[in-house]
């Protein structure tokens, strides 16, 4: 009898980082989630802070390029919030 093969599961995971005033005001520059638990750039924001929605003026990014909040992740993607930036 041939010995059966063990998987192993991969973690898989999502970098997050938050940029400015959001830094300061979540006091954390960085977090992780399991890719398996969010499918988009809002559930990202929803699962990792407290259940609460992503706020309408927060700008997203998935691996440098600006998306929206419906926009798919996966694992080993990096996404960036952003306060509204103004000009002056």
């Amino acid at each position: 009898m041939k010995p059966s093969k063990v998987l192993q599961r991969t973690p898989m995971s999502v970098t997050v980082r938050y940029f400015a005033s959001l830094r300061e005001t979540l006091g954390r520059a960085e977090d992780t989630v399991d890719s398996s638990a969010v499918t988009t750039v809002a559930e990202v924001w929803h699962t990792l802070n407290g259940g609460k929605p992503l706020p309408g003026n927060v700008l997203s990014a998935v691996n440098l390029t600006y998306v929206s909040p419906d926009h798919p992740v996966k694992d080993g993607d990096e996404v960036a919030f952003f306060p509204p930036v103004t000009g002056g």
